[in-house]
C-alpha cells in the first residue's frame, strides 16, 4: 500500500513526531492510522528508555498561576541542550506540567520516590481489605490497591487534566521521542494561599 503525504501530515499533526517516523509507522501499519498511533506510542517508551541515562545540562522553568491568584506552581523541566530548552513546544510542555501540579498537588515525582514508610502504612491499611481472598490473589489485589491509592499522588502517573487518556509520564516520553533528547522533570513546587 502506498502511503500518501496527506496521511503522513495527518499523523504528524496528531502526534508532532517527525515526518520520517510517521511515514515508517504508517508503512509498518499498512496505512492504518490507529495502528500507526500504537506503533508510535510503543516506540515512544523505547526511545525514552534509550535516552534516560544521557546527561541533562539545560532546561526551562514552567510556571502557572491560577486566575484566582491563590495557587501557583513551578516546574523545572530538564533537557540535554539549550536548543531544546528554548523550543516553544518544550516551554509550553513545562507550563502544562506546572498547571497539572497546581491543579492536583502531587506529593511525589515517581513511584520510586515514595518513602518506604508511607508505602508500608498504606499496605497495613489495605491488608485488611484483602483478608479472606484466595492466597494466590492477595498480593496482586494489594498491589492494585496501592497503585490506585498512590496514582493521584505521583506526578508522572497522573492522567493529564486536559487529556486524561495520557499520563504526565507519557507526555514526557512523547517529548523525548519528538525532540530526540533525554527530558525529565527535575523538580516541582506548588504554593497556595490556603
Amino acid at each position: 500500500m502506498e502511503i500518501t503525504s496527506a496521511q503522513i501530515k495527518e499523523l504528524r499533526d496528531q502526534t508532532g513526531i517527525s515526518v520520517m517516523q510517521c511515514k515508517k509507522a504508517l508503512e509498518e501499519a499498512n496505512g492504518d492510522m490507529e495502528k500507526a498511533l500504537v506503533i508510535l506510542k510503543k516506540r515512544r517508551s523505547e526511545a525514552a528508555d534509550k535516552k534516560s541515562d544521557r546527561e541533562l545540562g539545560a532546561g526551562t522553568i514552567g510556571s502557572y498561576v491560577h486566575n484566582t491568584n491563590e495557587v501557583a506552581a513551578f516546574v523545572l523541566l530538564a533537557s540535554e541542550t539549550d536548543f531544546v530548552a528554548k523550543n516553544a513546544e518544550f516551554v509550553a510542555l513545562a507550563r502544562e506540567i506546572a498547571m497539572q501540579v497546581a491543579a492536583t498537588d502531587p506529593k511525589y515525582l515517581s513511584r520510586e520516590l515514595v518513602p518506604a514508610e508511607s508505602l508500608q502504612k498504606a499496605k497495613e491499611v489495605f491488608a485488611s481489605e484483602v483478608e479472606g481472598k484466595p492466597e494466590d490473589m492477595k498480593e496482586k489485589i494489594l498491589e492494585g490497591k496501592l497503585a490506585a491509592y498512590f496514582r493521584d499522588q505521583i506526578l508522572l502517573e497522573q492522567p493529564f487534566i486536559k487529556n486524561p487518556e495520557v499520563t504526565i509520564g507519557e507526555m514526557i516520553a512523547g517529548a523525548v521521542q519528538k525532540f530526540g533528547e533525554n527530558i525529565r522533570v527535575a523538580s516541582f513546587q506548588r504554593v497556595s494561599v490556603k
